[in-house]
This record gives C-alpha cells, structure tokens and sequence, in this order.
C-alpha cells in the first residue's frame, strides 16, 4: 500500500471519529428517569426542612440520571407537623448533585425544599425556608394519568410534574 492510500485511510478514520464524538457525548449526558430499586437507593428516608425531619413519601418519589452518575431527585414528605404556613409552601424536597436549569433559572447542587404553589408557581427554598428560585408551570391537559410527583423525558429536558402542572429541568 502506498503513503498516500495509508493518508487517505487515516484521514477517514479520523473523520469517522470526529464525526461520532458528539454522539458519544450526548448518549453519555442522556437523562434516564429511575425506578424501582435504582430510584429506592437514592431518595432518602426523610429530609430536613426548616428544624423537623419528614418522612419521604417514597411512592410519591421521582429521580433522574443524568449520565454516569449525577441525579436529580424530588420527593413529597408528610408535613403534618409542620405549621399551616410551611405545609402552604414547602411539599417536598429536591436535591441535585450538579447544576441545572429550571425553566431557564440557573440552580446550583444542594439540597433543597420546594412546592408548587395555586397561583402557578414552582418554589425553591434553602433549607431555612427561604424562596430561592421561582418558575411559572405549564399545564399538560393530555396527560392521561396524573400523579401527585413524577417526572417524564422530554427531548433534552425532563418534566417535572405535579399532577397536570410541570417544569422544565434541564442539565447544564
């Protein structure tokens, strides 16, 4: 085989590669929504919020994978002791080991309270109650079974839903 076949050759191999790379990364960073014993491992018993521990609602759990190894997992809890104010805001909690975007507001890894609110809103707060993050829902009038917590793939994004009303969650 001459030099310039084994050129031609290399060259297209490279090519090849080039071209697949994108795809490689993008399966790898794809959101798998988890279930059974994989959601079971990493939704905790209880969460802390604002000085009490509640316990996890574990069927009204949801978690993704996004990749290898980062989720995103949101749970109700009993908040029945909980104050009438707190039980008003604060549902469930949520936590992510990476940063992510909601609706297009930026949320950096922790651990955090939230709840979807009457007027259309989906809250993030600290653990001390404080509302960090607010985005407006959206309505899915076509979902066929609404749940109290689940979430759903949606393209690049994941929907997170109470009942009919979502968010949009998306991996930075």
């Amino acid at each position: 085989m001459n030099s310039r076949k084994k050129c031609l050759i290399k060259a297209a191999a490279l090519l090849f590669l080039a071209c697949s790379l994108p795809t490689l990364v993008a399966a790898q960073d794809r959101a798998v929504i988890l279930a059974g014993p994989d959601l079971s491992r990493v939704v905790p018993p209880g969460f802390y919020f604002q000085g009490l521990s509640a316990p996890t609602q574990m069927r009204n759990s949801a978690g993704l994978r996004i990749g290898k190894s980062r989720h995103v997992i949101a749970g109700l809890v009993d908040t029945s002791g909980y104050s009438a104010d707190v039980r008003e805001k604060y549902q469930g909690f949520f936590i992510t080991d990476s940063d992510i975007s909601i609706d297009g507001n930026a949320l950096k890894n922790g651990a955090y309270g939230f709840g979807f609110s009457s007027d259309g809103k989906f809250n993030i707060m600290d653990l001390a109650g404080n509302q960090i993050l607010s985005a407006s829902t959206a309505k899915d009038a076509a979902l066929k079974r609404p749940r109290p917590l689940m979430m759903s793939v949606d393209g690049e994004r994941v929907r997170l839903y109470s009942g009919r009303d979502y968010v949009l969650i998306e991996a930075k």
